[in-house]
């Protein structure tokens, strides 16, 4: 049996067909090559077309069918990762009233500040265990206050997955992971939250139907199947964000279980038993793919938003001549602490974990007679590394210690420099595994299509490729001091 899995990145959509005898992919693929465009009408706002994300998605499964050793018609089941917290609207006719907001736009951060201090503190926390702050729920507060025209021709409101899923089978149903990363999920009452609708004057059937993440979310049509090269009535078995499905695809599943990313965006995501939360609400609390009511098991979520989006501004300024496999290279030879150049990774909109602040990308200190763009380069991924320090000490804060943490050796933690200074800044160690997202939504949609018995079964090949520990933390602690105190600086400005 062949699994599909795909991944609706912002960069790109990925997509890979998996073997799930052996658990091993047997072709992959990506559409666009160079990075999809994020629209931005004004500062702080992030946009993207969802008609997009749809025709990558039918170039990449094409692309993968192209590279052959193995036939489409196998394919038994399909699975969906996709990037959180994007706000998708479609009419009666489940056509896109407007492009998405996604999840680094910045414009509803009022709307939900607000909102978390008339609803209450104390009742977000404990009911929703984040304050709505920029999540999806605000998003489309704004538009009802911003574009009542639009709004009024709403019937669904749906996550970029939701909508994927709706493209290839006619369908459209959530989850309660799902609604939970739009704080409209109440944990107390396992449902619906009545604060939410109620505050904001969202009518309950603007909601989706509520299904199990491992579930069935529709069969593919005939006419998207023909497109395809697909057999037509294959189930859509799996959809997650992009984050607990990474989780799920390093087999972190369990309290005490961490995994990491670092995309467009850095991620680190902890598993537990409980239904805490941040009093500030910096990192957040969502329900993860194998929550249920009965058997808790929360995500807890880290979000930098300026990771893999700096590395790809410093590129296009610093090093266009060059592949990101040069630019590691000189980053190599610049000395540990970039002789006190500094980089703030904070420029892709506003920081949850900086209690939603747009502090902005700063490179601090240059010396324009010592330093190089090796120099650049490598206080770019120690940058990067100390807000991951900054966010772990945050989560520890909150009760989750890692002693160890997962990775897939993909984006930045293909570089070594990286890794190394990643595990030297968090002062934990790194098993790094050969999967990515997309494959971890096709064995999603093997556990949800039941071809495996447990999750458990869908990882039993699952080894690391490397283990990273910690050579040099007291000397980074330095480096990490001086990084806080240039932060700080930006702080409350």
């Amino acid at each position: 049996m062949l699994l599909l899995g795909i991944d609706i990145g912002t960069s790109s959509v990925k997509v890979c067909v998996v073997d799930a005898q052996n658990q091993e992919v047997i072709a992959s693929a990506q559409y666009p090559e160079q990075e999809s465009p994020i629209i931005s009408l004004q500062t702080g706002w992030a946009e993207q077309s969802p008609e997009m994300w749809w025709q990558q998605t039918g170039h990449a499964i094409a692309l993968c069918h192209k590279k052959g050793g193995y036939d489409p018609k196998n394919i038994s089941a399909i699975g969906i990762a996709y990037q959180m917290h994007g706000l998708v609207l479609v009419d009666k006719n489940q056509k896109v009233l407007r492009n998405s907001i996604i999840w680094c736009d910045s414009r509803a951060v009022e709307i939900g500040d607000k909102a978390f201090e008339d609803i209450g503190y104390d009742t977000c926390l404990s009911h929703m265990l984040n304050s709505p702050g920029n999540f999806t729920a605000s998003k489309l507060a704004w538009v009802k206050q911003n574009e009542p025209e639009i709004y009024d021709q709403v019937d669904k409101i749906m996550l970029p997955g939701d909508y994927i899923a709706m493209k290839l089978t006619g369908e459209i149903t959530t989850s309660a992971s799902a609604l939970s990363e739009g704080i409209f999920f109440d944990f107390q009452f396992n449902g619906l939250s009545k604060d939410i609708t109620d505050y904001f004057g969202f009518d309950n059937e603007l909601f989706p139907t509520v299904k199990p993440v491992f579930s069935s979310h529709g069969r593919i049509t005939t006419e998207v199947a023909n497109a395809l090269q697909l057999t037509s009535g294959i189930p859509v078995t799996y959809k997650a964000g992009d984050q607990p499905n990474n989780a799920l695809s390093l087999n972190v599943l369990n309290p005490g279980e961490v995994a990491a990313t670092a995309g467009t965006s850095g991620v680190i995501y902890g598993v537990s038993n409980q239904l805490a939360y941040d009093p500030q609400s910096r990192v957040n609390t969502f329900a993860h793919v194998n929550y249920t009511n009965e058997r808790k098991r929360m995500g807890v979520l880290l979000c930098i938003n300026g990771t893999g989006s700096l590395y790809r501004w410093v590129k296009d300024s610093f090093g266009s001549d060059l592949s990101y496999q040069q630019m590691n290279e000189l980053a190599a030879k610049a000395p540990a602490g970039s002789d006190g150049l500094r980089t703030l990774p904070f420029g892709n909109g506003a920081e949850r974990m900086l209690n939603n602040q747009q502090v902005g990308a700063h490179l601090q200190n240059i010396d324009l007679n010592l330093h190089t763009r090796g120099h650049i380069f490598r206080a770019a991924n120690e940058g990067i590394a100390c807000a991951f320090r900054y966010g772990l000490d945050i989560m520890r804060e909150n009760g989750m210690y890692p002693t160890v943490i997962r990775a897939g050796r993909t984006n930045m933690f293909l570089s070594e420099l990286f890794a190394e200074t990643f595990v030297n800044a968090t002062g934990v160690p790194v098993e790094l595994y050969n999967n990515d997202g997309s494959k971890g939504a096709a064995l999603g949609a093997g556990i949800g299509s039941e071809l495996f018995a447990s999750a458990a079964e869908a990882f039993s090949n699952s080894k690391p490729i490397a283990y990273i520990e910690p050579t040099a933390t007291k000397a980074f602690d330095e480096v990490y001091q001086s990084w806080k105190a240039v932060l700080e600086q930006h702080l409350n400005q």
